[in-house]
């Protein structure tokens, strides 16, 4: 079978030129390249550039995927947009790792299959559209991707048991459809979110548009005319450095900073919900089970009083079916025995049936397929 790589570069923040276009195509004859994306799907050969360098150098947006179960995501952004010392408490190993180039800061996540398992039905096109939200969430203070990178080292066992875990943003239970994303790309357990989010105080209200006017107002002119000046010059982080700056002088610090817990706790915390989720799954399989029993049993027995309402006719019906010697006419005969057994046994009276059946036989002794059927069907006088 052929191998199936996937790679994906986005630019958010500006468009390429096109020497920086022409540059790239150095790189792949094969690519699909526009002024803000680089595209290419291999099946076989390696792609030749590095992701890590044309992050630094072009694009804000990363996403690699390979059959043998690695995938990848990278993220840059400015580093007034998101601090290093802020990513540096989440990004601890190499599911999670973060650098600075420049005046950019590029977070990576990182997903290796430790099984090796082979997975032949992907398609990485349309993930990255669905990720890329998340930056502009993170650059307006919403952590919560780093934390999801933090929970991938712990599901990879790369820290040890005693590791406290960092501050648990808000809304770690109820995660937005591009977090989710991410969260499933990256193949992170469901119940180890699940425990972090036990700790996770409630996603903050946004604020209203009458909430941030009124701030607006109250702001001095000089910041005003900074704000004004970074809008002009293309500052496409400003919404969100506003965001983060109204939510951290009006609201509460929601995140979770005492009692951390520690990556040991939160595996022992997701084993047991993955137990009792397992335990409740199993128990409704089970209710279920005996329901469609019961359900198909009430059905057998209005079938056989269908049946018992005019017996001869039933018994004439198989004598038709059996004289055709068709076998699909003969499985339908044994059935309507087996029918006939069980009303027999369900009343008590079976030797009518015994001594009906013992004839039939010796009628229809040299038909050897109707007489395997009916000792399949455990009809033997």
């Amino acid at each position: 079978m052929s191998e199936y790589q996937y790679y994906e570069f986005t630019a958010v923040d500006r468009f390429l030129t096109t020497r920086e276009q022409a540059e790239l195509r150095s790189l792949s004859t094969r690519a699909d390249i526009t002024a803000t994306s680089f595209v290419n799907t291999y099946q076989w050969g390696d792609f030749k550039g590095d992701p890590r360098k044309l992050m630094e150098r072009y694009f804000d947006a990363h996403l690699y995927l390979a059959n043998w179960g690695t995938r990848q995501l990278m993220l840059r952004l400015p580093t007034r947009a998101l601090a290093p010392a802020t990513v540096a408490r989440y990004c601890v190993g190499d599911g999670a790792s973060a650098w600075t180039a420049g005046k950019h800061l590029i977070v990576h996540l990182y997903r290796e299959d430790e099984e090796g398992t082979d997975e032949w039905d992907l398609d990485g096109h349309g993930l990255l559209a669905s990720i890329t939200p998340v930056r502009a969430a993170l650059a307006a203070g919403d952590l919560r991707l780093l934390y999801l990178g933090w929970l991938r080292c712990v599901q990879s066992l790369e820290l040890d048991d005693d590791e406290p875990e960092p501050p648990a943003p808000a809304g770690l239970g109820t995660l937005d459809a591009s977090l989710t994303t991410v969260a499933e790309f990256l193949c992170i357990d469901p119940d180890l979110i699940a425990a972090a989010a036990a700790a996770s105080a409630q996603a903050a209200v946004e604020p209203t548009a009458a909430q941030l006017r009124s701030w607006v107002t109250s702001l001095s002119v000089r910041e005003k005319d900074a704000i004004l000046a970074d809008l002009l010059s293309g500052d496409g982080h400003l919404r969100g450095r506003l965001l983060r700056r109204y939510r951290d002088e009006h609201l509460p610090d929601t995140s979770t900073t005492s009692a951390l817990r520690t990556a040991g706790e939160l595996l022992a915390t997701a084993a047991h919900l993955r137990a009792e989720r397992e335990r409740q799954v199993a128990e409704q399989r089970e209710r279920e089970r005996i329901r469609q029993e019961r359900s198909a049993a009430a059905a057998r027995q209005r079938h056989l009083d269908a049946l018992a309402v005019d017996q001869p006719a039933a018994w004439q019906r198989v004598n038709e079916l059996i004289s055709t010697k068709k076998p699909r006419d003969y499985d339908t005969g044994v059935q309507l025995l087996v029918d006939l057994r069980d009303l027999s046994e369900r009343d008590g009276n079976t030797t009518p049936f015994r001594q009906r059946l013992a004839e039939l036989r010796t009628v229809h002794a040299r038909k050897p397929s109707l007489l395997e059927r009916l000792e399949r069907a455990g009809l033997n006088v």
